[in-house]
């Protein structure tokens, strides 16, 4: 899979203010709003509830993409980082339909710059870039692990990379980059959500919903809490949907379906390279 947009293909050797100046661009470009042609409510459907298996369509492997029977229901690609060491990369992609995963594909890139926050997809997009090249379908919807629209420039690593390909996409992130939460979110229950809003540290006017904190999972003791997720709309999401798409992927953990399944095939691929 090849960028649609590769002027904004991230490049490690700009400097702090050329970066920052891309990733305004790249907001410029984004879509904050829903821009999509999948039922959302397909997007992590367990097959058997609505339709035939991908076994048959695979061979029963689960290791390829479904016919064309198949094509109302929307492939969604998980991506997760990981490092091996300080110098390289690793990028796991993982895709899925029906329930069913159907591809992975990962790559193994050296990174350039240290983390910096704001500018985290110039340290891993490299190998994220690098992994989607090696993935052989073509997704409706991408979940990324890191945020999108809560941003400084509102440029995330989803946004950045959804833009990048011009796909549908949403991000997760386990703590808040900037924004403001418009109200407490300790002790949420599970499936409530806080929007959370722009204020001075964001380009976006303020009071901006520019995401959510999501509770998709919590204790049932108040003894002990879990906190939210941070969601935020990549490209072509809205903010609402994000975080609706993000609590119906969560399968009883508290990561989605999409960035778990990409995150334990991160930790895969680390074994399979010594780590």
């Amino acid at each position: 899979m090849e960028p649609v947009h590769p002027e904004f293909v991230p490049d490690a050797s700009l400097d702090r203010a050329e970066m920052e100046a891309l990733q305004r661009e790249i907001a410029e470009r984004a879509t904050f709003e829903d821009d999509f042609d999948f039922d959302p409510g397909l997007v992590c459907a367990d097959r058997e509830s609505e339709q035939q298996g991908l076994g048959a369509a695979d061979g029963g492997d689960g290791d390829g993409p479904a016919d064309d029977s198949d094509a109302e229901v929307p492939v969604v690609v998980g991506v997760d980082q990981a490092f091996l060491d300080d110098d390289r990369a690793v990028s796991a992609l993982v895709a899925f339909q029906g329930g069913e995963v159907i591809e992975r594909a990962h790559a193994v890139v050296p990174t350039d710059i240290p983390y910096i926050p704001g500018l985290l997809s110039f340290r891993e997009g490299g190998a994220i870039l690098a992994g989607f090249r090696e993935l052989a379908v073509e997704p409706d919807l991408v979940f990324f692990d890191g945020s999108g629209h809560i941003h400084y420039r509102e440029a995330g690593l989803a946004t950045h990379v959804g833009v990048l390909f011009d796909v549908p996409s949403v991000g997760v992130a386990k703590n808040l980059l900037c924004g403001q939460p418009a109200a407490s979110t300790d002790g949420l229950a599970e499936g409530d959500r806080v929007a959370v809003e722009a204020d001075g540290e964001v380009t976006a006017p303020d009071g901006t919903v520019i995401g959510y904190a999501a509770q998709s999972r919590q204790y049932d003791s108040s003894n002990r809490t879990i906190n939210p997720l941070l969601v935020s709309p990549g490209h072509r999401v809205s903010a609402e949907t994000a975080a609706d798409l993000t609590l119906s992927c969560a399968a009883g953990y508290k990561l989605p379906e999409p960035t778990r399944l990409a995150d334990r095939y991160a930790d895969d691929v680390k074994t399979e390279f010594g780590d």
